[in-house]
């Protein structure tokens, strides 16, 4: 008995690091919200940004280390449902969509219910879909549009009452986008050890120069354009298919 008790506590145990940065990402989506209801909503903006940071690495680190576990990959989950459902709803509603009264509150709620309902789909699928793709817009870049959005909007000190209706409509259209069957090409088969042309070495700096003149518009307008990739991708794809059973 007492041989076996030290085995059964560690396996009761979690991995420090991979959910520490979950923690992270957890902690930078309530900061978002409590930023929202002080008024600060550049920093929450930015705070949904470090989020996605901090998500993206969690994965990443566990890989790595070869911690993964169920626990991690639950709590990757709820952390997500906070930092890309909750937060950026809560965040355009205080910034914007409150005035519009329920249509404003309808809205939010369609982007946080699209990204739970996103979030319980790619649970339930990951051992079948395919790695390269994406069914659907993924909840970090689906956040990452009403967040730059608001960030752009905060710097350039743009009138809300010019853009209340435009922040509905994105609200709305990325939680549709989240569960919709658009592919969205997932990065995942890029082979980071190999060896890439000398351009891209060139096209990676550009990019930390144009981040670096201006972080919001560039964020904001990488993250709809990849939006926007997955309509074209899969429409494209469909024409493609039925021009070969045509033929």
């Amino acid at each position: 008995m007492d041989t076996n008790e030290p085995k059964r506590n560690r396996r009761r145990g979690i991995y420090l690091l991979p959910n520490l940065l979950t923690t992270g990402a957890l902690f930078s989506g309530f900061y978002a919200i409590t930023s929202a209801m002080n008024g600060q909503f550049e920093v929450a903006a930015i705070a949904i940004f470090i989020s996605m940071v901090l998500d993206g690495l969690d994965g990443r680190v566990a890989r790595l280390t070869n911690t993964q576990s169920a626990f991690g990959a639950e709590y990757d989950s709820m952390a997500d449902m906070i930092s890309f459902g909750a937060a950026p709803a809560l965040v355009m509603y205080a910034w914007s969509l409150s005035a519009l009264g329920k249509a404003g509150w309808v809205a939010a709620f369609v982007h946080a219910a699209g990204a739970a309902l996103r979030l319980a789909r790619f649970n339930t699928q990951l051992g079948t879909q395919d790695k390269r793709y994406f069914q659907g817009l993924p909840s970090p870049s689906a956040a990452a549009i009403p967040a730059g959005f608001i960030w752009v909007a905060v710097k350039y000190e743009i009138p809300l009452e010019s853009i209340q209706y435009i922040g509905l409509g994105m609200a709305v259209c990325t939680g549709l986008l989240m569960v919709s069957n658009f592919r969205y090409y997932s990065f995942k088969d890029i082979d980071l050890h190999g060896r890439v042309s000398f351009l891209w070495a060139i096209l990676v700096m550009l990019l930390f120069a144009l981040l670096y003149t201006n972080t919001p518009l560039v964020l904001f307008s990488i993250f709809t354009l990849y939006a926007l990739s997955g309509p074209i991708l899969t429409l494209g794809r469909r024409r493609r298919m039925r021009s070969e059973r045509r033929s």
